[in-house]
Order: C-alpha cells, then structure tokens, then sequence
C-alpha cells in the first residue's frame, strides 16, 4: 500500500505512523503499537475468513447454516475443474446473524505464461472468492480463445490501458483460472462485455464463491459492518436514518433488526443511489428532530479495506475527508430527537476521520456523550486525539496490523478465536443525544 505520491508519511520511532504536517496518524491504539509498513503489510492480505450475515429475521440461523452447506456442496460438485472447497461454516460466539467460513491461503500456485491484467478493485475481489468478470479485464493475450488456462494479475495502479496484450507494470497475482471468453469478445464488441470472463480455479486464497448462492438468506458483509447494525440497536416501530447508504448491505440489516416494522430512510449523495432501494415517500430536507437514531456511515479515505494492495491516493487527497465528515455530523446531530442515538463508523484506519473526529463532536455538541457500545469485540481507540481513557474504551477500533502474524500461527488458531482480530480496519462510535 503506497499512501506517498504526492504526499510524504514518515514513520516515528515510537511507531506511529503520521503525515509530516500532521493530522493522519495510522496503526497505534490504546493496545499497541505497528509501524505503517506493518499495517500495509497486513492490510494487503485478505482476512482468514470469510464472513456472512444470515438473514435470521426469515430462518433460523442453524437453518440457514445447513443450506449454505448444502449449496456449497452443491456447488463444488459442479465445479469439478476446481479443487476442493471446504464447507466448514461455524456460527460466530458472539454475533447471532453472523457464519463464518475459513479461507486457505496464501496457498502455492505456480504462475502460467498467459497472463490476463485486471483492475485493482476486480483483483481485490478475485483475492475474496469471486471469479473476475468480463468488466474487470484490462489486458488478455492477443489470441486468448475460452478455455485457455491463463494467470491472473491485479494491476496495483491502474496504469495498465486498456485492450493490451502485456502489461509490465506494477502488478501482483491473484491465481490461476479459465478463460470464459475469447478476447475479441472482451475488448473488440459495441457493448460492455457481461458475465464472468475467467473462472478462477486456483486462486491465491480459496474460498467459495457466492455469485447467485442463497441471495435472500446469505449476505456476503465484513464483520465489523455487521457489528454496526448491531451497536446502532435498531427497535421496531422506529424511524432511522442511514445517511450514506449506498450500496445498502447495512441498511438492509437495520430493516432486518426491525423486523420489517418502522421505517427506514436510506440516502446517498448522488440521488440515483439514493433512494432506489427503499423508497419513501418523504424526501430531503427534513424538519429537525425527525429520526430516533442515526447511521452515520462517513464516506472516508478506505484505508482499512483488505485486501488493500495498492493506494495512489494523496495525503492531500486523504485528509480531505475531514471537513465533509464534520459537515454531515452537522446534519446528523439536527436531524437526531432527543434521547436518539447516532453512530458514526468509517473503513479508515487514520486518526483524523476517527478519534479527532469524536473529539471534535464532543467539543462542537455539548448535546453529545459518548456510549458503551454494545456488542464490543474490536480494540479501545486509537491515542492521540485528546480523549480520556475511559472515552478510548467507550470506542470499538478494529486493528488487524496489531494482531498480524507473518509466520501464519495465528491462522491456524481456532476460527472463532482470530474472527474478531483478523477483520478488515474499523471503526464506530456511538453517541447519546441528551
């Protein structure tokens, strides 16, 4: 992960990882510390697990646990190119809608001399369990036929044009699979290519994919996104407001928590991720005091996504997220009644968009405390934001870096007990208007 560019981060002595000029520091909590090249480290390797949320409010959990198994089953059979998929689905201990499946990896796959070139965020998926759709190619072969054996290479920068026969830039691969398409197909057509256009079958990490496997019961989510729902305590009869929802896994999850009884008042800023999925039929402004709680969901600079292998973002461009955050806290806290809660979360792992910002709140809304938070299975917060000890513990940061084990142990320890350290970087705050 490259946060330079532009922009420099140097690493101090004590660990902790902030800009020359101040204002992002990364990768050290109330619970240890991690130099940056550490977090990056850990960060460009997806988690051991992969997590879904059940859709308990239709089945039982333990239901739903025996037809994910079955259709995985069903699933390996027919891909009988690929290796075998293990099916071991365990509930996780603490969260009741949660099932986690483990992911083999990184596993010995020797590299083919075909090589096809995907964007960063298609590589990041196929590292995931997902096959690499056709929209994802940059670069293929120059006589790739379907069925062709071919090597998959994420392309970290996005350098790589489009429709090429090589690409020697900064790259990393992900697997091998099989070509669904021939190239002319993919870069030599009027429309957008559809489908998928290499089947992995001997992808880095293995895990099973999901494409079209039990959609209205199993939810692909990572852990801490379902932890939000959960810490934000959605009751029926209320009136929430998902403020940044798009693309709406969370917010689904607020309506399943409600018991489909209340409303849910899903936003976005561009309009036509807005509203699509749950319509209302009262749009913004709303009058003041209009919902009981609130699901700040922050846009941010993403930093703790896994795997993240490579950013080309600036400082410049990470610390802009700060003022549009602080904005839309401003809309939150007026919109919020009294004795409403408000959860502020982000994917980032930096200082400024996550304890600054709690302080900042708390400074700006005298209005605000801080709440325990409930369930809390990440770390405390992060120091060096001016909060007490006891606000750090109110807070939940989850911080892989701290936990990461290059040598693999941690890996092979039980699956519920690295599922809560092993998740992608979070964090969440939750907020009482008095």
């Amino acid at each position: 992960m490259n946060v330079g560019g532009k922009g420099h981060i140097m690493i101090k002595e004590a660990g902790e990882c902030v800009p020359e000029q101040g204002g992002v520091g990364c990768g050290r909590s109330s619970g240890g510390r991690v130099s940056f090249p550490e977090a990056a480290q850990c960060l460009s390797h997806p988690p051991s697990y992969t997590c879904v949320r059940a859709s308990t409010h239709l089945a039982p959990l333990e239901e739903i646990q025996h037809k994910l198994e079955e259709e995985l089953k069903k699933q390996q059979m027919c891909n009988s190119s690929a290796e075998e998929i293990s099916v071991q689905i365990l509930p996780h201990p603490r969260i009741p809608d949660v099932l986690l499946l483990p992911v083999d990896g990184p596993r010995p796959v020797k590299q083919l001399s075909s090589e096809v070139v995907v964007g960063a965020q298609c590589g990041s998926a196929v590292l995931r369990g997902a096959h690499v759709f056709a929209p994802g190619i940059v670069a293929s072969p120059k006589y790739m036929k379907a069925g062709d054996v071919v090597s998959v290479f994420s392309d970290l920068e996005g350098r790589c044009t489009r429709g090429a026969t090589s690409f020697e830039g900064k790259r990393v691969f992900v697997g091998n699979g099989v070509a669904q398409m021939d190239r002319s197909r993919i870069f030599c057509t009027g429309e957008p290519p559809k489908g998928i256009g290499v089947q992995m079958v001997e992808p880095l990490y293995q895990s099973p994919s999901f494409d079209g496997v039990l959609p209205s019961l199993a939810f692909l989510q990572n852990l801490p996104s379902v932890v939000v729902g959960h810490v934000l305590g959605p009751r029926p009869g209320e009136r929430i407001l998902d403020m940044c929802a798009a693309p709406g896994g969370k917010t689904c999850h607020i309506a399943a928590l409600m018991e489909d009884q209340g409303e849910v008042v899903a936003l976005d800023r561009i309009e036509i991720r807005s509203i699509g999925f749950f319509k209302t039929p009262k749009r913004p402004p709303f009058p003041p005091e209009s919902f009981d709680r609130v699901l700040l969901d922050a846009p941010c600079s993403g930093l703790g996504q896994r795997p993240n292998m490579g950013s080309t973002w600036s400082l410049k461009e990470i610390c802009s997220y700060q003022p549009l955050q602080r904005k839309l806290f401003h809309a939150a806290v007026r919109l919020l009644k009294k004795g409403g809660v408000l959860v502020y979360s982000t994917c980032t792992v930096t200082l400024a968009e996550n304890e600054e910002q709690v302080a900042w709140t708390l400074d700006t809304f005298p209005c605000l405390t801080l709440q325990p938070q409930e369930p809390h299975i990440g770390a405390g917060g992060m120091l060096g934001a001016g909060l007490s000890p006891e606000q750090l513990r109110l807070l939940q940061r989850f911080s892989p870096e701290l936990s990461w084990d290059q040598t693999g142990t941690d890996r092979a320890a039980p699956l519920p007990c690295r599922a809560d350290r092993d998740t992608i970087g979070f964090f969440i705050a939750k907020f009482l208007k008095n």
